[in-house]
C-alpha cells in the first residue's frame, strides 16, 4: 500500500504542485448564476469536481459548505470524495476536527477506514486540545495509508495569541511542527503528515523543515503569490501544495474555463519549484 505522502508526491510531479477548493458557498453558487440550496450546492459541487479532479493533485472539500444541508448535503460530498479519488486526485477533506480519545477515533474510522462512504485521502486537524489528541487519527491514517494536516501558522487575525504563545523554547506552532518532524522522519519521498500555514502569515522564523507536505491556502484571491510561497517556505518549497478556491472556481460554470484556470495555477507553481 502506498502512503499518502508517496500518492501526493507522484501526483504534484505529474499534476504539478496544485489543490483545488470545493468551497460551494452562497456568494460563489450565485457568481454561477445558481440558487443557495441543495439542488444549486449539489450541481455547483459535482460540476466542480469533475472538471477539476482530472487536472489537479488534489481537491479540498469544505466540509461545512455541504453540512449546512444535513443528511442530503453530506451524500453530495460523499460523490465528491468519490468522484475525486475515482479521477486521480488526492481528495483532502477540510473538517479541522480535533478532539480526544473514542470521539477522536470515531472521527479517524470515519475518514479513513475504507468502508466509510466519507473515506478520503487526508484530512485536516486541529491540535490545540494537545498533539497527542490527534494520535487515534494519526494511527488510523497511517493504517490505511492516509494523510493528516495538522492546523500549524494559519492566516486567520485571531492566530497568533495562540500559535504564536510560548511553550517552553518554542511557540506553541513550533511545537507542532516539531511533533510533525518525529512523525515523518526518514519518510520517502516525503511524509504523509502535513502542516497548514497560510500564504499571508508574512515573514516567520518557524522551521518549516518538517519532511512532510505543505497545505498552503490563502493563494490568488485571498492575496497569496508564487512570491510569497517562495519566500516563507525557502528550501521546504518542495513540499508546497498550494491551495486556492475562490481564485479557480470563480473561473466556472465552464468545464473548460475552470480545468484552464487550475492548470495555470499548477504550472506557475511548477515553475517556482524548478
Amino acid at each position: 500500500m502506498n502512503t499518502f505522502g508517496e500518492r501526493l508526491y507522484a501526483a504534484m510531479q505529474d499534476r504539478g504542485p496544485f489543490c483545488a477548493g470545493i468551497d460551494p458557498h452562497s456568494g460563489l453558487l450565485h457568481d454561477w448564476g445558481l440558487d443557495d440550496d441543495l439542488a444549486g450546492m449539489e450541481r455547483f459541487a459535482l460540476e466542480a469536481t469533475q472538471a477539476l479532479a482530472p487536472v489537479v493533485a488534489a481537491i479540498k472539500p469544505q466540509s461545512a459548505f455541504f453540512e449546512r444541508f444535513g443528511s442530503r448535503g453530506i451524500a453530495v460530498l460523499e460523490r465528491v470524495i468519490a468522484i475525486g479519488r475515482e479521477s486521480g486526485a488526492q481528495v483532502i477533506l477540510d473538517v479541522k476536527r480535533g478532539d480526544i480519545g473514542s470521539t477522536s477515533q470515531a472521527y479517524a474510522d470515519a475518514y479513513f477506514d475504507p468502508a466509510s462512504p466519507l473515506a478520503c485521502d487526508a484530512i485536516t486537524a486541529s491540535p490545540y486540545l494537545g498533539f497527542g489528541s490527534l494520535m487515534p487519527m494519526i494511527d488510523t491514517a497511517t493504517q490505511f495509508g492516509g494523510g493528516v494536516f495538522v492546523l500549524a501558522l494559519t492566516s486567520n487575525k485571531e492566530a497568533p495569541e495562540v500559535q504564536h504563545a510560548k511553550a517552553g523554547e518554542l511557540t506553541v506552532a513550533g511545537v507542532m511542527l516539531d511533533h510533525l518532524k518525529t512523525l515523518n522522519h526518514g519518510a520517502q519521498p516525503m511524509g504523509s503528515f502535513g502542516a497548514v500555514v497560510g500564504a499571508t502569515i508574512g515573514d516567520t522564523t518557524e522551521d518549516l523543515a518538517i519532511n512532510g507536505p505543505m497545505l498552503v491556502p490563502g493563494i490568488g484571491a485571498q492575496g497569496g503569490s508564487a512570491d510569497d510561497v517562495r519566500r516563507i517556505f525557502g528550501a521546504s518549497t518542495r513540499f508546497v501544495l498550494p491551495s486556492s478556491s475562490r481564485e479557480v472556481l470563480g473561473a466556472g460554470p465552464s468545464p473548460s474555463a475552470l480545468a484552464g484556470a487550475a492548470q495555470r495555477s499548477a504550472e506557475s507553481f511548477a515553475r517556482l519549484l524548478s
